[in-house]
Formats: structure tokens, sequence, C-alpha cells
């Protein structure tokens, strides 16, 4: 598969997110959009009416992320305001099959998350019902932190399974992704990358954007 750059807007000036989304089209591919409830997580970020207002303002493609509890009462509401794909947590979803069934049926791209200290082993029989597997290598929940090299071996595990079934799957990971790291994560298996300070703490978003593309697709 193509590699996929998705700038997460965590890293972004909140109050400017639209300029934000302005400042990496033609060089990213999706737009990663961090939900957080101060429950599941620690944080509260943005929530489905910016969704909604930003969809307006970009045609960028949305990676919605969601690290909230009971996605099962928020998931759809994403893709019905017009998310490309929408991302759950494996830990917080009741049934993440039939979830993923919804979404789908919404018109969205679903997808699994794993978080740091989650066993991937217990999931992956739940593959072939998903569009995304996002791998987190850090802890969900804060932005900034330093990528943990050790958790590329659930990319690695990942990306045997899904060659081995064959699967058409993106395999993600998010957290820590820069300049340094995103070669050994495209090593590991990973095809699409959510990058947040690496693109929105350089000069020029959209110039990081596709250096870290070079640097990925050099693998």
């Amino acid at each position: 598969m193509s590699v996929i750059i998705a700038p997460s807007l965590l890293a972004a000036d909140f109050a400017h997110l639209a300029d934000a989304a302005a400042a990496v089209h033609g060089a990213a591919d999706w737009l990663h959009v961090d939900v957080m409830d101060n429950h599941f997580v620690p944080n509260l970020t943005i929530g489905l009416p910016v969704v909604t207002s930003l969809r307006r303002a970009t045609d960028l493609p949305f990676d919605v992320h969601l690290m909230i509890e009971a996605p099962e009462r928020w998931a759809p509401g994403y893709a019905e305001a017009g998310a490309y794909n929408v991302t759950f947590h494996a830990e917080a979803a009741e049934d993440p099959v039939e979830l993923a069934k919804t979404l789908r049926g919404l018109g969205a791209k679903a997808g699994l998350a794993i978080d740091k200290d989650t066993l991937l082993d217990p999931y992956l029989d739940l593959l072939p019902h998903f569009d995304t597997l996002l791998i987190m290598t850090i802890k969900a929940g804060f932005g900034g932190q330093a990528f943990v090299p050790e958790l590329l071996d659930k990319v690695r595990a990942a990306r045997r399974h899904i060659a081995s079934g064959h699967l058409d799957i993106r395999l993600e990971v998010d957290g820590g992704v820069s300049m340094d790291t995103i070669a050994a994560a495209a090593e590991a298996g990973a095809d699409a990358f959510v990058a947040g300070t690496a693109v929105y703490g350089a000069a020029d978003p959209a110039a990081a954007c596709r250096a870290l593309r070079a640097l990925a697709e050099s693998i």
C-alpha cells in the first residue's frame, strides 16, 4: 500500500484549526483528529461539533481517533459528520465488530486502536472486520510523548498476521512519529503514520509532511 501521512491536529493551534488543515493541504493524505473525553484518557480535546464545523473548511479526509468511553454512543456521529475513518479503542468497546459494522454501514472506514499496554493477540481474529489497525507507540492520551521502540514488536506481529491472512487493512502508528522514528516504524510494517509535533512544530508543516513521506517510502 502507498504511504499515508496523517498530521495530528492535537499538536496544532486549537484557535486556528482551519488554518492548520490548510497548512498541510496537498502534502498530507489524512487529517488526524484526536478526540479525548477526560474519562478514557485524562485529557479533554475536541468533539463532534468542532469536527462538524471543520469538515466544512477542508476536503482532507478525516482520520478520527476516539480515545473515549462508550464509543458505541458517539462513533456513529463522526461517521455521519463525514469522517473518512473512525477509529475507536479495543479497550473501550463492548462489541468492536458490531460497532465496525455500524460505521461501515454509515459509509466510513472502521478502525481498531490498541493502546500501549494492551496485548495485540486477542484482537487479531477481529481484523477482517476493520479497515485500519492503529497501534499506539506511546500511551494514549497525551501529545508530545517520546516514541517507544519496543512497541514496534506489535507492529511486526500485526504485519505478519495481515500478510498471512491477505487482509486489506491499513496498519497505522500513532505517537512520537518524527523524522528520527518514522523509518523504523515503516520497516516494522506500518503504512500509515500519525505525526503531530513533527508536522505542526515545524516552520513549514507541508514540507515536514513531504519529508516524513520520503523517509517512510525509502524503506
